[in-house]
This record gives C-alpha cells, sequence and structure tokens, in this order.
C-alpha cells in the first residue's frame, strides 16, 4: 500500500478522497491555486503545493507542476478525483513516464472510452445497444446538419470529450442547428480542448440509469448496482439515488452484465461508471424499459456516494488498494444492496434565474445534523460532502457546487423524509443556492412517487419555481420578533439601548419597512400596557393584524403570530447599502429586506439605459452591433461563467448605442456590457 499520495484536486473530492487516506493511515499532499490558498483541502491534507493562478488553466490543468509537487514530496501515486484532469490519458501517462502510480485507469482506457464517438463504435463491435446517431470523425458542419435531419428532431448535440453537461444541446428543428452547433463547439473547445461532437436521436421521456463498475489488475470485474440520475437541469444531475426506483431484478442484471462487458472490453482498471438512457413507454411499466449506452465516465462520479450508502463499501478505499495492485476486496455474488439513499447537489445558483451560478463569501454556513464518516455503516442516515467552511468565498473559477447532501434510509420514503428534514436545517447566507429548490422537487408528486425522467423540473416548473414558503406575514413577524430578542440580550449590557417600549402613560409604536419581491410594505408594533405585543403588516391586500409572541428555544425563536406558529432562525446581511434579512423555518426560507429611511435620503435612481452582467465571467461574444435595433428577449450578449456559458437577452426593445467590452473580456458581477436606448 502506499504511503503518500498526491490529490491532483481541489473542493469536496480532494476532502472526501484525504479522509479516506488518513483513516488507512496514507499520508497526503494537496495542490492549490491562488484563489484555494486557504481552502479546506489545503487544510486537511499533510502536506500542500502551490501550482499556480486561480484558473484551472493556470494550476489544476498544469500537470507538469503537479508532476513536481509529487516528484518533490515524495508522494507515491496521483489520485486525479474527478473533473480538471481526470480523464485525460495524456496525464495518465505522464505519471507512469515519472514513476507515479495513476490512481484510475489505464491510459489506452480513458483514450478509447474519452471520445463518446469512438467509445460507441467500439460498444456497437461488443454488441451493447446504442441509441441511434452519428458517431464518425468527419465534423464538417453541413454533414453534421444533414445527419441531424435524417436521425429526425428533437435531436441531440454533445461534446465527443464532454461531461457535466458542457457542450451539449437539444435541436427542436433544423433551423436552430447551426446557432446550436456552434455554441455547442465553443464550450467544448473551452473545456475540454476538443470541439468534436456527435449526433444523437433525443429520447421522449428518458431515464438516465448508471451502473457503477470496479475493475483490478487480475481480470477481475463487478458492478455495485446502479444510481437514477434522471433529474437534471441543463443536462446536469441535481439529485441521485440508488437503487433506482422501478428497478426489476432481470433489469439490473441485464445493464449490469453490460456494463461489464464493456469495461472488460477496454481492460478496465478502478473504479468507472456506465452510463444508460433508458426508455420507458409509461411510469408503471419497469417491464418495457429499453436501455441504449450514453457513455463511460473513467473516473471516480459525484454522485458516488450513493452507491457507498447501499453497499456499505468506501469506493476510494477501494481505488487506492486496486491502484497499489491489490485484487478486488470482493466478487459478484457478495454484493447486497442495504436500503435506499439519495443525494442532493446544493449548489450556488439561481434557479429562479436560469440557474445563473452565483459567487460570494459564506457569511453563514449552518449544516445539518449529520452521522459520523463511517462508510461501514449501512444506516448511515445523513452525511455531508463538501469543501468549504464558513468564512469561505465561492469564486466565478470553478464549478457552483457548494456540498453534496446524502441521506441512507430502510425505504425510499425514509430517505426522502431524511433529505427533507436535513435541507430544512440548512443555513447558507452570502449568496444564493438551490437549497430550498431541492426541498421542492422532492416535494412534487412526481419525484415522491417515483415518476422519473429528464424532463421532470419543466414538467413540475409551477411547483418548483417562485415559490414562497413563508409569506409576507410570517416574514415580518419573524424579523420584528428577531430584532426584539436582539435588543433584549443588549439590555442587560446597556439599558440605555432598551426599546421595549415602556411608557408611563399612552402606547408606544414602532415603524418597520420591508421590501418583499420587489414591492414595498410597512408594520406597526404597538407595546401594550398588559406587556403584550401588537404587531399590523400592511401590504396591498389589507392588513394582518394580532398579537406578536416568542420565546427562545435553543438557538431559534418560538414566534407566534395571526394564527401562526413557526420556528425561526433570522440572519441578517448587509447588501450594499441595504440589510437583508434571511428566514429559516422547517416550512422553507425567505428573504426580505428592512428599510432605513434615512439610509437612502437623497439617493437618485438612475433610470434604464443599462444592461449589466448578471455574474461574474467572460464574455464570449455579441449578437449585436452599435446601431442596432432589438426586440424584447433577442439575444445580446454570450457570457461563460463556471465552465458554463449563458446568453444575455434584451429586458426590452430598444437601440443599442455602445459596447462596452469585447469578446474575451473578464467582467465583474454588475458590469455594464452595452449601452441601451429604451
Amino acid at each position: 500500500m502506499f504511503q503518500k499520495i498526491l490529490i491532483a484536486n481541489r473542493g469536496e473530492i480532494a476532502c472526501r478522497v484525504a479522509a479516506t487516506a488518513k483513516r488507512m493511515g496514507i499520508k497526503t499532499v494537496a495542490v492549490y491555486s491562488d484563489a484555494d490558498a486557504q481552502a479546506k483541502h489545503v487544510q486537511v491534507c499533510d502536506e500542500a503545493v502551490h501550482i499556480g493562478g486561480s484558473a484551472p488553466k493556470d494550476s489544476y490543468l498544469r500537470w507538469e507542476r503537479i508532476l513536481q509537487a509529487a516528484k518533490d514530496t515524495g508522494a507515491q501515486a496521483v489520485h486525479p478525483g474527478y473533473g480538471f484532469l481526470s480523464e485525460n490519458e495524456d496525464f495518465a501517462k505522464a505519471c507512469a513516464a515519472a514513476g507515479l502510480v495513476f490512481i484510475g485507469p489505464p491510459a489506452s482506457a480513458i483514450l478509447a472510452m474519452g471520445l463518446k464517438a469512438e467509445s460507441k463504435q467500439l460498444m456497437e463491435k461488443a454488441g451493447v445497444p446504442l441509441v441511434p446517431g452519428y458517431h464518425a470523425a468527419d465534423q464538417d458542419p453541413a454533414l453534421l446538419q444533414r445527419e441531424a435531419d435524417r436521425i429526425g428532431y428533437p435531436a441531440l448535440i454533445k461534446a465527443s470529450a464532454g461531461g457535466g453537461g458542457k457542450g451539449m444541446r437539444v435541436v427542436n428543428s433544423s433551423s436552430e442547428f447551426a446557432d446550436a452547433l456552434a455554441s455547442c463547439k465553443r464550450e467544448a473547445i473551452n473545456s475540454f480542448g476538443d470541439d468534436a461532437v456527435l449526433i444523437e436521436k433525443y429520447v421522449q421521456r428518458p431515464r438516465h440509469i448508471e451502473i457503477q463498475v470496479f475493475g483490478d489488475s487480475h481480470g477481475n470485474c463487478v458492478y455495485l448496482f446502479e444510481r437514477d440520475c434522471s433529474v437534471q437541469r441543463r443536462h446536469q444531475k441535481v439529485l441521485e439515488e440508488a437503487p433506482a426506483p422501478g428497478m426489476t431484478d432481470a433489469l439490473r442484471k441485464q445493464m449490469g452484465e453490460a456494463a461489464v462487458a464493456a469495461a472488460k472490453a477496454v481492460n478496465y482498471v478502478g473504479a468507472g461508471t456506465v452510463e444508460f438512457i433508458v426508455e420507458q413507454t409509461g411510469y408503471d411499466s419497469p417491464e418495457s424499459m429499453k436501455f441504449f449506452f450514453m457513455e463511460m465516465n473513467t473516473r471516480l462520479q459525484v454522485e458516488h456516494p450513493v452507491t457507498e450508502a447501499i453497499t456499505g463499501l468506501d469506493l476510494v478505499e477501494w481505488q487506492l488498494r486496486v491502484a497499489s495492485g491489490e485484487p478486488l476486496p470482493l466478487q459478484q455474488s457478495d454484493l447486497r444492496i442495504h436500503g435506499h439513499a439519495i443525494e442532493a447537489r446544493i449548489c450556488a445558483e439561481n434557479p429562479d434565474n436560469n440557474f445563473l451560478p452565483a459567487t460570494g463569501t459564506l457569511a453563514v454556513y449552518r449544516k445539518p445534523r449529520c452521522s459520523s464518516f463511517e462508510i461501514s455503516d449501512k444506516h448511515l442516515g445523513v452525511r455531508i460532502d463538501d469543501g468549504v467552511r464558513e468564512g469561505d468565498t465561492i469564486s466565478p473559477f470553478y464549478d457552483s457546487m457548494v456540498a453534496k447532501l446524502i441521506v441512507h434510509g430502510d425505504t425510499r420514503a425514509q430517505a426522502l423524509a431524511r433529505l427533507d428534514e436535513a435541507l430544512s436545517q440548512t443555513r447558507i447566507v452570502g449568496l444564493t443556492t438551490n437549497v430550498q429548490f431541492l426541498r421542492h422537487i422532492i416535494r412534487t408528486d412526481s419525484f415522491a412517487t417515483a415518476k422519473l425522467d429528464t424532463a421532470l423540473i419543466p414538467r413540475e416548473e409551477k411547483a418548483l419555481f417562485a415559490q414562497e414558503p413563508l409569506g409576507l406575514a410570517l416574514t415580518a413577524a419573524a424579523v420584528v420578533a428577531n430584532t426584539l430578542h436582539r435588543e433584549r440580550a443588549l439590555k442587560g449590557h446597556d439599558p440605555f439601548s432598551s426599546r421595549d417600549g415602556w411608557r408611563a402613560y399612552g402606547v408606544a409604536t414602532r415603524n418597520f419597512g420591508f421590501v418583499f419581491h420587489g414591492a414595498s410594505y410597512n408594520a406597526v408594533l404597538t407595546y401594550a400596557h398588559d406587556g403584550n405585543l401588537q404587531l399590523c403588516v400592511a401590504d396591498v391586500d389589507g392588513e394582518v393584524s394580532g398579537t406578536l409572541a416568542y420565546r427562545e428555544d435553543g438557538d431559534v425563536l418560538r414566534i407566534s403570530f395571526a394564527g401562526q406558529h413557526a420556528r425561526v432562525q433570522v440572519f441578517h446581511e448587509l447588501q450594499g447599502h441595504e440589510e437583508v434579512a434571511h428566514v429559516f423555518a422547517p416550512q422553507g426560507a425567505t428573504r426580505i429586506t428592512v428599510v432605513d429611511a434615512l439610509a437612502h435620503a437623497g439617493e437618485v435612481q438612475e433610470a434604464g439605459g443599462r444592461l449589466t452582467a448578471p455574474m461574474p465571467g467572460k464574455v464570449v461574444s455579441f449578437a449585436v452591433a452599435a446601431g442596432d435595433k432589438v426586440k424584447a428577449g433577442q439575444p445580446l450578449a454570450v457570457m461563460e461563467a463556471m465552465k458554463m456559458e449563458h446568453t444575455i437577452a434584451a429586458p426590452t426593445d430598444g437601440d443599442v448605442l455602445e459596447l462596452l467590452y469585447a469578446p474575451g473580456d473578464q467582467v465583474a458581477e454588475g458590469a455594464e456590457l452595452l449601452k441601451l436606448k429604451v
């Protein structure tokens, strides 16, 4: 077994690998960029080496620096994690040439499966079912268009060297093809250095089911069952679970054996995932499901913890043992499924704004109650895999994932209940996340009853987006109660700061101004002589009045107002000149701006004519020029942030006066991209 390994990655996967290595008595070396100098993965490893600038191309993709770091620290092997260099056959070869063990498959297997077109040709020879499509080398755009027309629409364009939803577009008609192809190729060259694509028929009502395989250097290969990854946005996974709901024993065996055959076709060693697209004629007829090979990911997957939860195995330990030359710890007949597991990806993004990525500081980062990190415990309960701590910054240089929340239960229903409870206990302030969106998904009828396919999110759109779980009255009451609670806490230190409303005669009132979902509201608090607090919240539909009562319960407040009761936590955050209160309750979470009338006195609001960047990133292209007339909704520019392209559309009709940046320029969030005369 190795004495020391270098982890050629960052974030939660670097921390995840380090945890198993530490348990096995293996020393670890971290590498880090400028942006990650104080990162969690640097702190949890035994040693750390700086390898370059913040952008991946200046650090985590510079394998010569990584290999030098391994040599300088005496590491014997390199674990690539996932992403970055994990599926780069040249890096695997360079490790071997440097006398280092690459903790992954042979370079030949990475090469064979890394290019989607070639891998599909290989699978076709092996008799694995394929989706109808074009997988050849000729990349002439006119030929690709003809092939898409032949296959029929909707068609799917996929980067041949891609993954993670990058370089992928669904095209609904021939007229859309050219623009979609150009966008895919740009994204592919930026993410993978290769703009080759393949074309496939877009399967209707598809499920995304993948098989975890593991091979060793002694000729053994097993499958560790399946994961359902059908719930996706932008072709990227949101929720993953194991085992797949509705999977029959016969289909599981058939898919598992096909996955093992695929792995053996390339003499696979280590952890890998064979991904299938599964066609279903109905949600309640699993016997009708047909599967087609999509691709093989020649690395550990982001969602590997759900497989660990249902098998009671540590897949990173298996990686280390296999890479050191040991045979697989178990054979196929030894493997069993225990219970059900679900993983939710907590990401810094705004689901209500087309999932635009968010950046910022984790001013508050409170995790749910978790089990200890003992993968062998079949009743794991709740687990968090992350690479951040409270106070850390989510930057625009890397992907948007903050953490992975994994739950395990005896049944799917129990796992679902645990997931909702764990999400309800998650507190993140400082940037926008998808935590509440995840809760909305798992509460839908489609997810709760396992009516799964990759269109679940658009199908349940009304239940998922622009949801307000608490409402104005309860939110305002929570903020008022928390304000009073904070003032009472200060009273013992400074009685002159007390604002408890005591009067020798008459009554005292206080006014609170709020902005909630873009509209202004007012709340009046009255201190009665009997000690009760009367609150009146006024909105466009009238007034909500009642007695406000609250009491401390550990680190939360129990509040009661107008017939509503809740256990709440309130965190205040300054955003520019505004104070934003974040309210968390078991029902959900929301935010409200606390208005200080004096803070905005004398301000002049600038009228229209500006179009700004919704997030920090790089300008890819402009679709307009100075002097052009544009219509509302017309694409104006394309930006790239967190490895994905985002199209920015005109908010209204107008005339383009001036472009303020050029393609390739880096811009900050809120930067004015162009001047628009409306």
